[in-house]
């Protein structure tokens, strides 16, 4: 089975989409952050939304296989990473 790099949940808390590959499979990642305060992140009600294809085109010209949303917490993220494993 692949090994997929994901960041911390850190990072998707702060609100920054990441995007990757694994062999012909591509993904981006964009976190639904909502926020409790302005500084204070609302975790329960966040997600994680992540879209993938397989290719060698970029996200703009591919059309998107699956997608996916992910509760904003470090088992929705492990759970994140399985999925995306499973489709490699």
């Amino acid at each position: 089975m692949a090994d997929i790099f994901l960041p911390t949940l850190h990072t998707f808390a702060m609100n920054n989409i990441f995007t990757g590959s694994c062999g012909t499979l591509r993904f981006k990642i964009e976190p639904k952050v909502v926020m409790l305060t302005p500084k204070e992140v609302d975790m329960e009600n966040s997600s994680i939304f992540v879209e993938l294809w397989h290719g060698q085109l970029c996200y703009e010209k591919s059309e998107m296989e699956k997608e996916a949303t992910f509760p904003m917490s470090e088992e929705g993220r492990l759970a994140l990473k399985a999925w995306l494993e499973e489709n490699v």
